[in-house]
């Protein structure tokens, strides 16, 4: 059965790939060496297609849990802001949390996205450099992963968003209805309250980062959505430690038909983060 099992998804077809794009920005493909995970990466990258020499801010689009770095260009209109000058770039994170994994060594996702990719990026396009000029975005296992990033190096990005970030993974209980899922978060993770846990759960993260030197936050949940509640006890400790942040609740699930319409809210904010102010040339989204 085991055979036969891996047969079919050997068989599976590849996923179809349909990016939504403008006659303004223009798409490609990259595949890099990560020192961190030692092996050839792909990232996607779409950026405005007459940008002439101008040095650019960059914003880092995370997929989220079963996906991959196709998503974000194929499941949504994201493309369309690249065309205010921004470059996106859009990392393959398998399904890793963009974490480093505390039970398989080679799995650095951390180091690869910290250190590799924007080593890479920018060495490769014509991208403004500094903090000042990094944002980093995700939906669920990737908003986890933008959040996360965003407090372990708060001096690598301004602004970080997360949609339905899966906020609570690190520190979910155990449950026999999802005993698979819970052996690969412990794989990641490491052992209940472990020091690997304890340094990548935003909701101890954010008790002791100094809301000062920390990025804007953006976050966003659908209502009928189980990850309302840990969005809200997030957003809660925030509030109570004067970071800068903006959360909302939207209707609907957890699936890209929401996300999507978060886009819009999501890019004004974060055309206002990036570059000083007095340089912003942005038309309303």
């Amino acid at each position: 059965m085991l055979f036969l099992a891996s047969c079919n998804r050997r068989s599976e077809p590849a996923k179809p790939d349909s990016p939504r794009l403008t006659s303004e920005v223009a798409l490609r493909d990259i595949t890099f060496h990560s020192k961190a995970l030692q092996r050839d990466m792909p990232y996607r990258v779409i950026l405005p297609a007459h940008a002439a020499d101008e040095k650019l801010p960059v914003v880092y689009l995370l997929h989220g849990g079963g996906g991959g770095f196709r998503d974000w260009s194929n499941y949504s209109d994201v493309a369309r802001f690249a065309e205010r000058g921004l470059i996106l770039v859009m990392p393959e994170g398998e399904s890793s949390y963009f974490a480093n994994a505390a039970g398989r060594p080679r799995d650095r996702f951390e180091d690869y996205i910290t250190k590799d990719l924007i080593t890479d990026v920018e060495g490769r396009f014509s991208v403004a450099t500094g903090r000042q000029n990094r944002a980093i975005v995700g939906v669920s296992m990737g908003g986890f992963g933008a959040v996360n990033l965003a407090l372990r190096h708060p001096d690598l990005f301004v602004f970080a968003a997360g949609i339905s970030a899966a906020i609570d993974v690190p520190s979910r209980p155990f449950s026999l209805r999802r005993v698979e899922q819970w052996r690969r978060h412990r794989a990641i993770f490491g052992p209940w309250n472990g020091q690997t846990q304890r340094e990548n759960d935003p909701l101890t993260l954010v008790r002791t980062a100094d809301p000062a030197k920390s990025p804007h936050f953006f976050l966003t949940c659908g209502e009928q959505e189980g990850l309302l509640t840990a969005n809200r006890a997030f957003v809660s400790l925030l509030q109570q430690r004067h970071f800068q942040y903006e959360f909302q609740t939207v209707p609907g699930g957890h699936d890209w038909n929401q996300w999507q319409n978060q886009l819009s809210a999501l890019f004004q904010s974060l055309v206002q983060h990036v570059r000083p102010k007095a340089q912003l040339s942005y038309p309303a989204f």
